[in-house]
């Protein structure tokens, strides 16, 4: 593995935005909780302490040795930055007020490297409530705004470096240069880590980890699933087996629609039609938890079904990417609750499985550009993201094989309209969402007591944070019109504008 930045998380809501920047540099970096950091081999170059919503002062907070470091070169930001100097006998003071928004740099020390190439009266993002006040004589200050006089900090004796502000957003206008600066001209990063060089390193390390031995893949047609498959198949062929089993819960027509698409990939594909054991399984449940479990626990009865017919499976594949990671370690504990969609629960340790996960290091942008180095088609590695349960957490309550065929029609109609429009790849993610309510409607001269849905459209870089999409009201208006004639038993269309956080994506 190449050189490496390691960024330690203290609960900050930025932390994963520092990684997207750092990769964006095309640098290799990792995100560990603070009580978690991981041995310091040659491959780390250099650490970034995250932001968090503790007080250095919190009878709580979270503190780390920073012996562990050794040598390597560190920078701290917002909360990183007050540790650093908390714990080199500098004093951080709690501010009378609560800094946030954007303020603006009235001194830059220009002859740092740190802050290179980073102009005067720039914009920088402040959020934070305690400041530096008072610096001793190993501190250099690298940058000050008119309200904050240690914005910036060289630690000489330890080669450590301070932010008060955020780097890592937009709102910062140099932040892409200060990052840069850290990690190419201080940690010396040679920014070689880009699709080819992954490509080729992941497809020697499964060749050399799973040799003959057979391999089975859960397909579900999304990109994680696909690249997934393609880096494998290119690392052992004809010995990777995929399973694309048809819950009923799919949109309309994608069983056969996502077969066909892997005709011409050389894959392995076996199609299962499950639909009556999954619908089965779901008669009178309404708890999105229940639904969820009913749904995994006949996915891996009938996978462990086929994988036995294939016999001598060694390893199971996955498509788990970085996101799905990074929250399940995250500083505030396992989010089993919010993944439990993801993975094929205990088939693994029920078959004696060995997992495979070669896009774990990845976010998702970063999946779609491997996809592209490997040559898979755009209508697969453009495909919005879709969730394992399908269309059972998109029909809120209890699901029927009726309602599912209401929610098929109503969603075909709304995807096939973003794609006609040209505005299906401008969204992040797009669904339909059945509501367990009726309303009144007319239709014609009828009075008429029927179904709601929703449409859902966000964008996002890696459905960590998602904004509602503007979606224009011409289009919407026809799409709402379009469902209503074309559909019965849907006689209403509402859009909803709610953003990730407060709101999640999906609606369960």
């Amino acid at each position: 593995m190449e050189e490496k930045i390691l960024i330690l998380d203290f609960g900050s809501q930025y932390t994963q935005l520092i990684a997207r920047r750092i990769r964006e540099l095309n640098i290799y970096c990792e995100i560990f909780p603070f009580n978690k950091i991981p041995e310091i081999t040659p491959e780390y170059v250099g650490v970034i302490l995250s932001g968090s919503p503790f007080s250095v002062h919190d009878k709580d907070s979270p503190e780390i040795n920073f012996e562990t470091f050794g040598n390597l070169p560190v920078l701290g930001i917002c909360y990183g930055a007050q540790l650093i100097a908390k714990e080199n006998d500098c004093v951080v003071a709690k501010s009378e007020i609560r800094e946030y928004g954007r303020a603006k740099l009235s001194y830059v020390n220009s002859e740092s490297v740190l802050m290179k190439d980073v102009e005067l009266d720039s914009d920088v993002w402040m959020s934070h409530g305690d400041s530096i006040t008072e610096i001793t004589e190993s501190f250099q200050v690298l940058a000050s705004t008119k309200d904050v006089k240690v914005t910036s900090y060289y630690f000489k004796q330890k080669n450590y470096y301070g932010l008060q502000f955020h780097p890592e957003v937009t709102h910062t206008a140099f932040g892409r240069e200060i990052l840069d600066n850290f990690t190419v001209k201080i940690c010396g990063c040679s920014q070689s880590w880009n699709p080819k060089r992954f490509v080729e390193y992941t497809i020697e390390q499964i060749r050399n980890t799973v040799k003959d031995d057979k391999v089975v893949l859960g397909l579900s047609g999304g990109v994680d699933s696909s690249v997934a498959a393609m880096l494998i198949h290119k690392a052992i062929g004809k010995n990777l087996f995929c399973v694309f089993v048809d819950n009923g819960l799919l949109r309309k027509n994608e069983f056969s629609t996502v077969l066909s698409s892997y005709k011409n990939l050389g894959l392995n594909v076996i199609g299962v039609d499950a639909k009556n054991l999954f619908y089965e399984g779901l008669v009178g449940k309404v708890d999105p938890e229940d639904k969820r479990k009913s749904i995994g626990k006949n996915f891996i009865d009938v996978f462990e079904k086929e994988a036995n017919k294939i016999g001598d499976i060694k390893w199971l594949a996955q498509g788990t990417i970085y996101p799905d990671i990074i929250e399940s370690v995250s500083v505030k504990g396992p989010s089993a609750t919010i993944k439990s969609h993801h993975n094929v629960g205990g088939l693994p340790e029920k078959m004696n499985l060995r997992i495979l996960e070669p896009l774990n290091l990845l976010f998702k942008d970063e999946v779609r550009k491997v996809g592209g180095q490997l040559n898979i088609p755009k209508t697969i590695l453009n495909r919005h993201p879709f969730p394992g349960p399908g269309l059972g957490i998109r029909i809120l309550g209890e699901i029927t094989e009726e309602k599912v065929n209401l929610l098929q029609n109503a969603d075909d109609i709304y995807i096939s309209s973003l794609i006609k429009d040209n505005l299906y790849d401008e969204v992040w993610q797009a669904a339909t969402i059945l509501l367990p309510v009726k309303s009144v409607g007319v239709m014609g001269d009828e009075r008429t007591y029927e179904y709601t849905v929703v449409l859902r459209a966000v964008t996002s870089l890696d459905g960590m944070t998602a904004d509602w999409s503007r979606l224009p009201n011409e289009f919407l208006a026809e799409v709402s019109n379009k469902i209503i004639n074309k559909v019965k038993g849907i006689n209403r269309v509402v859009y909803d504008i709610s953003s990730k956080p407060p709101a999640t994506i999906e609606w369960e």
